[in-house]
């Protein structure tokens, strides 16, 4: 079966799934934890269905396993008993008698087409009848484990900062924290780059870049940086914050 197809298929019926669970627990925001666990799902499909599987087949599915399972697991803690978060909250609310159906095509079916070109270095490995490791194919290697350490570091900094009582209402400065306000978004985007670069020697190389292209611009410029910090805005303590640490990119 092609790649592509067996993609879109399996994106499709995992966002059908968690938009039915979504709509049962009254809580669209369940989507994040899908985040991670969708291109697991992508990655083992192709896996299933690849008859000739090689080294990078393996590789590939592997790196995306660890990182989708700790992604979805720290965002199931994070929101734990909170109730559904206030972004899609608000949309719910915006939405009105139409809030299913929107949720449906503009949370559950968007992010799923946005899955799917994130995805795209995922299939163009299994899409490879190469089967050799060189350089750069380490190298990607490399950065993806460099930029899934600063994101799992930062996470689990800001997840401690927030378990003490002393610590409510502030905002975390210390860390990582110390050298970018979003030191997990920056490591989401360098791993990115990393898996990209990981495919290096496939005769689609190129076309994986388009992957840390969206994630940039979703983290720094759409969903991720502005929609974060417009919840801040106005804090003596968060502008004083801006002022001497950089949005995204460290140091």
């Amino acid at each position: 079966m092609d790649n592509i197809i067996v993609s879109v298929i399996t994106v499709f019926l995992f966002m059908v799934l968690f938009f039915l669970a979504a709509q049962l627990k009254k809580d669209n925001s369940i989507v994040d934890i899908g985040w991670g666990l969708g291109f697991i799902a992508i990655a083992l499909s192709l896996l299933y269905f690849t008859e000739n599987k090689d080294i990078q087949d393996y590789l590939i599915t592997a790196i995306i396993a660890v990182w989708g399972l700790r992604l979805a697991i720290h965002i199931y803690l994070r929101s734990k008993g909170k109730g559904e978060d206030f972004r899609y909250a608000q949309w719910r609310r915006d939405w009105g008698k139409k809030a299913v159906f929107n949720a449906f095509y503009r949370v559950f079916m968007l992010q799923g087409a946005i899955m799917l070109f994130v995805s795209l270095p995922i299939i163009v490995v299994f899409n490879s009848t190469n089967n050799s490791l060189g350089i750069l194919n380490f190298a990607g290697l490399l950065i993806f484990i460099t930029g899934f350490l600063f994101e799992s570091i930062a996470d689990m900094q800001l997840f401690c900062f927030k378990r003490k009582e002393e610590n409510k209402g502030k905002i975390i400065t210390t860390g990582l924290w110390k050298y970018t306000r979003h030191p997990n978004y920056f490591g989401e985007a360098f791993l990115w780059w990393g898996i990209a670069i990981f495919t290096a020697g496939t005769e689609l190389f190129l076309v994986s870049f388009i992957s840390p292209l969206v994630i940039n611009l979703l983290l720094r410029y759409l969903s991720g940086v502005p929609m974060l910090e417009k919840k801040y805005e106005g804090r003596e303590d968060w502008e004083e914050y801006k002022k001497k640490t950089p949005p995204f990119i460290p140091f």
